[in-house]
């Protein structure tokens, strides 16, 4: 039986990522190697999307046999490890004045939102999925770093994290249902809002739905309503820093808060 301290028990992809295995392929193949598989697939799935993505189109794409690619990842589950880790990139080297936690950690977000739009295949594949990738712990650990200095103990730190992660995540996951719905490529974010408010308009009746119903008779969707005011995913991330302001300036520690000596 292995030991407590033992790495049998963690996965394959894991161990290569972490550098606790050689992830150099079994015989010397210069034009291919694990870097430049994981991007090309990156790059099919940013393209085509997620369900595109097969191992047979990629050996395709990178010129080689299918069963070449096994030789760098054990099947196509592993591969989605790896890109998930690499995609995202670094964090962002967030610098900021001292005690000034709201700044960087709504730059953390941006940065986040970011990567879920270049990417909207990773909303995907991370659902459910806690991370343990060096690159997706990298990512997590910029947010917490967000809220030094501030009197939040570490499971608080880790409540507003996951609090603003969990936003970022669903506001892109709506923008990429909308962006499937509407179609082309050329529509902006302000075109599915109006193309929202479009359909809203033509389903919802005041008798049934009368707080939706509402929106509409109040041109909540549109073009110059819209424009006047400040885009949802601002707004929105703005109240729950506004939030978090107000319990860090009250003089209440928050329920289950012991005060100290």
């Amino acid at each position: 039986m292995a030991s407590a301290d033992s790495d049998d028990e963690i996965p394959r992809s894991l161990r290569v990522l972490w550098g606790r295995t050689d992830r150099r392929p079994r015989a010397p193949q210069p034009a291919l190697n694990l870097d430049r598989i994981v991007a090309t697939a990156i790059e099919i799935a940013d393209t085509d999307g997620i369900g595109a993505l097969s191992m047979a189109r990629l050996a395709e794409r990178l010129g080689c046999a299918t069963m070449s690619l096994y030789r760098h990842v054990a099947n196509k589950e592993e591969l989605q490890v790896f890109m998930m880790d690499a995609a995202p990139g670094d964090p962002p080297d967030i610098q900021t004045a001292p005690g000034d936690w709201r700044a960087g950690l709504e730059r953390w977000a941006r940065e986040l939102q970011a990567v879920y739009y270049r990417h909207p295949w990773i909303l995907q594949i991370t659902a459910g999925h806690p991370p343990l990738e060096p690159g997706q712990l990298a990512w997590l650990d910029c947010g917490l770093r967000t809220l030094t200095g501030t009197r939040l103990d570490p499971q608080e730190k880790m409540k507003v994290i996951l609090l603003v992660l969990n936003y970022v995540r669903g506001e892109a996951q709506i923008a990429l249902t909308l962006h499937q719905a509407t179609g082309p490529e050329d529509h902006t974010d302000h075109d599915r809002q109006i193309w929202y408010g479009r359909m809203l308009t033509k389903l919802v009746d005041a008798e049934h739905l009368p707080a939706l119903a509402e929106l509409s008779t109040a041109g909540t969707f549109d073009p110059g309503r819209l424009e006047a005011h400040q885009p949802p995913f601002d707004f929105a991330l703005a109240r729950i820093l506004d939030g978090l302001e107000v319990l860090l300036r009250s003089e209440t520690l928050p329920p289950g808060r012991q005060a100290g000596p």
